[in-house]
């Protein structure tokens, strides 16, 4: 045995691993032919598990993985060094995945036999579409532990995510399901619908999920009764259900389980039923049972490349440095039900699933690269502590519950986002929380050329890009992102959608040349709540934009809106608050671009918007133009390109 220091502590090494120490690094080899008890020196005597290389390798070692799925979490055992980092890679070629999932075996059809049981605790299930979809032959069960909170139970068929039995049926497609609204007279806790057919009593003790304007939420059934249902409580901030612009669903009765791709678990007889059009045992059925695939709580200098995640994420720790996630590929990272909260708990204050879930980044100096990032009930990413960094990633299909996750959530300070592509989100693509209580001196962050659409899916008040709420933002840089074509779903609220939406009272920002249209409210929104919203500079933006300030002297002091092109609406209180205008382009002149049809908003030739805007250094910089241009383009530069290049 022999011992390496380590940012002055003695670390052991074992004997396997004391082998070429004057090399650049040893490699070790994973496959799933290998043997936890071989070296682990060439593909031949190769290991068995990844944590096997965890526990041997020392700074400037490499882990090789070959082909295949390992279900294990990580967790390495030592750190690498600025020098010598530390690097877990899939071989050339290889498909790798790290499995959150085991298989679930042993698939029985449920019989009548099954319901009666079952009706001694549940009465309403021999009559409810369960038990039709019994008679018909398509509920199987078997037995298997999945912990006592159903609201984390995620189950697969061939790899898809199946869903929660639950009224209405949803379908599978979690950013576009099928959704249910309250009905006139309902109000505070009672949710009145004519569709509610159930008998009286069939949902006491359900959960239900509840969705208005911007607040997701969950909760219980109280009482129940045909044509409504009455919640232990209102729905918080808003404190009320609203006629026809409330959504929710209603979710653990086994009556519910009568659909394709749907379960139902019970935790106190451990026993998961499934409703499959064939015989489950010809298919792959697993259940998520691990959270991490590499847990890198207490690891720096280390680097994971080209492996792929399912159900299973990557999170770092307050400690962490240097880490590098780089070519992941990443499917259904982060899955919770359970969104409750208190009278109090609103809005951007929420913290469920916005700082744990997606991949997790925190401490400092550390990155996600180049990776493609899918299907998660929260984040993307999420990056925490200081000077991190999510750049040139594909994420789409996360924020499946509409909260105030994210793209990418941004909390910490002087983060980077840039030259991401982000595309159908329940809420927001990039939520930007800025935090300047985090680490040593607190930086701006900057958030610039990405490609953000369809967002707003499952809430509105939003945005591509959001921030809220009252924060000096020390020039935070919002630049060169196109944002565009937004997916809300409307009901009587139509409020806040737009392309970058700094929301009661953020200040400090700059906002410039960014491209967005099909957005309600424009390219940019500021809203001047919550004690005003000052020293922005909202510069060469192009597709106009909405100020949402009251008449209050002072409540916009310091904002500047320069060299814009698209109209601009909510003028009234926001000059009245001491914002400064000038150099927009007057609303009614056409600005003559390219090819407007086509999304391309650079200025033609004869454009009235050439020489025209207040130079603005490092802003407007590059026209061939004697001035600068106004808008996002400018004239004979040329043209930025948003988005990631993978």
């Amino acid at each position: 045995m022999a011992l390496v220091v380590l940012s002055g502590a003695a670390t052991a090494v074992p004997a396997a691993a004391e082998q070429d120490r004057s090399a650049a690094g040893a490699t070790y080899y994973v496959a799933p032919w290998g043997r936890d008890s071989a070296d682990g020196r060439s593909a031949g005597t190769a290991y068995r598990r990844i944590q096997r290389c965890a526990d041997v390798m020392v700074p400037g070692d490499t882990c090789l993985i070959m082909s295949g799925t390992y279900e294990e979490t990580v967790v390495p055992a030592r750190s690498g060094t600025a020098e010598l980092p530390i690097t877990y890679r899939a071989a050339p070629g290889a498909r790798v995945t790290v499995s959150g999932a085991t298989r679930v075996r042993g698939w029985s059809r449920v019989t009548g036999a099954d319901v009666k049981r079952i009706a001694e605790k549940d009465p309403y299930a021999p009559d409810s579409p369960f038990g039709q979809a019994v008679r018909d032959g398509h509920v199987y069960s078997t037995r298997v532990d999945l912990g006592s909170d159903v609201t984390t139970v995620q189950t697969f068929t061939d790899k898809r995510m199946n869903v929660e039995a639950q009224w209405p049926y949803p379908g599978l497609d979690l950013l576009d399901p099928v959704v249910q609204y309250a009905d006139a007279g309902s109000a505070a806790a009672t949710v009145v619908d004519d569709a509610l057919t159930r008998p009286a009593g069939y949902w006491n003790g359900a959960r239900v999920s509840t969705n208005y304007w911007y607040i997701t939420a969950t909760s219980t059934i109280k009482s129940s009764d045909v044509g409504s249902v009455e919640l232990d409580a209102a729905p918080p901030c808003i404190h009320k259900v609203v006629p026809k612009d409330t959504r929710y669903a209603l979710h653990g009765k086994i009556g519910e389980l009568a659909h394709p791709g749907t379960w139902f678990y019970d935790p106190a007889g451990e026993r998961l039923y499934l409703y499959s059009e064939d015989d489950p045992n010809r298919h792959v059925i697993e259940a998520k049972t691990r959270t991490l695939a590499f847990d890198l709580r207490d690891t720096s200098h280390t680097t994971i490349a080209g492996v792929g995640l399912f159900a299973a994420t990557i999170e770092t720790g307050a400690g962490s440095s240097h880490v590098v996630i780089d070519r992941v590929t990443g499917r259904y990272l982060s899955h919770y039900t359970d969104i409750t909260r208190g009278a109090t708990d609103c809005g951007s204050t929420v913290t469920r699933g916005v700082a744990d879930t997606g991949i997790v980044l925190n401490g400092t100096d550390n990155k996600v690269v180049n990776s493609d990032l899918s299907l998660s009930a929260g984040n993307g990413i999420a990056l925490r502590g200081m000077r991190n960094t999510a750049t040139n990633n594909v994420i789409h299909d996360v924020d499946y519950l509409g909260t105030y996750a994210a793209g990418v959530a941004v909390q910490g300070n002087s983060q980077t986002v840039t030259h991401n592509t982000i595309y159908r989100v329940g809420r927001s693509g990039v939520n930007l929380q800025w935090d300047n209580a985090v680490g040593g001196t607190p930086g701006p962050d900057r958030i610039a050329y990405n490609d953000i659409s369809q967002y707003a899916r499952l809430s509105l008040d939003v945005a591509a890009i959001y921030t809220c709420c009252g924060s000096d933002m020390l020039r935070t840089s919002i630049d060169h992102n196109v944002l565009h074509d937004p997916a809300p779903r409307w009901g009587a609220t139509k409020f806040g959608v737009t392309g970058v939406y700094a929301d009661n009272g953020q200040s400090n920002i700059t906002i410039a040349n960014n491209v967005g249209w099909g957005n309600p409210e424009g390219t940019v929104m500021l809203n001047g709540l919550g004690g005003g919203s000052h020293n922005n500079g909202v510069y060469n933006n192009t597709g106009g934009m909405t100020m949402f300030y009251v008449k209050e002297p002072g409540n916009s002091t310091g904002t500047k809106v320069y060299n814009n092109i698209g109209p601009i609406r909510g003028l009234d209180g926001a000059t009245n608050g001491g914002m400064e205008l000038s150099n927009n382009l007057p609303a009614g002149v056409d600005p003559l671009f390219v090819d407007p049809a086509a999304h391309d908003y650079r200025l033609s030739e004869a454009s009235p918007a050439r020489n025209q805007a207040i130079p603005l250094p490092g802003v407007n910089d590059g026209s061939t133009d004697p001035v600068p241009s106004l808008g996002a383009y400018q004239y004979g530069a040329p043209k930025w390109e948003a988005g990631a290049t993978r």
